[in-house]
């Protein structure tokens, strides 16, 4: 079970822990034509405090998960109709509709 432990609305990101494995994420909302949802990034424990700690040394990752240039921690590989990261405040690439 997933639960999470810390959000930051400005920059729509969360840190969450996985209980079962005892993994920890950083997690990012995206959206495809069909539903909105997220990815989940794993990331180390020190990672994982530090971001807690101090939410804004998180963003340079946060913005590489966005930009998927870490797909390869995602917790679930993307299927063929993958959304877009929704942007904070209007900032990023507009969403088709």
């Amino acid at each position: 079970m997933m639960t999470t432990v810390a959000v930051d609305k400005a920059e729509y990101f969360a840190l969450e822990f996985e209980e079962e494995s005892r993994r920890y994420f950083l997690s990012i909302p995206v959206s495809n034509l069909l539903c909105d949802y997220e990815e989940y990034y794993e990331i180390d424990e020190a990672a994982f405090e530090q971001y807690r700690r101090d939410p804004q040394s998180a963003l340079p990752f946060v913005q590489r998960c966005r930009d998927h240039l870490h797909d390869d921690l995602l917790l679930l590989k993307p299927g063929s109709d993958r959304g877009e990261p929704r942007w904070p405040n209007g900032r990023g690439p507009a969403i088709a509709s």
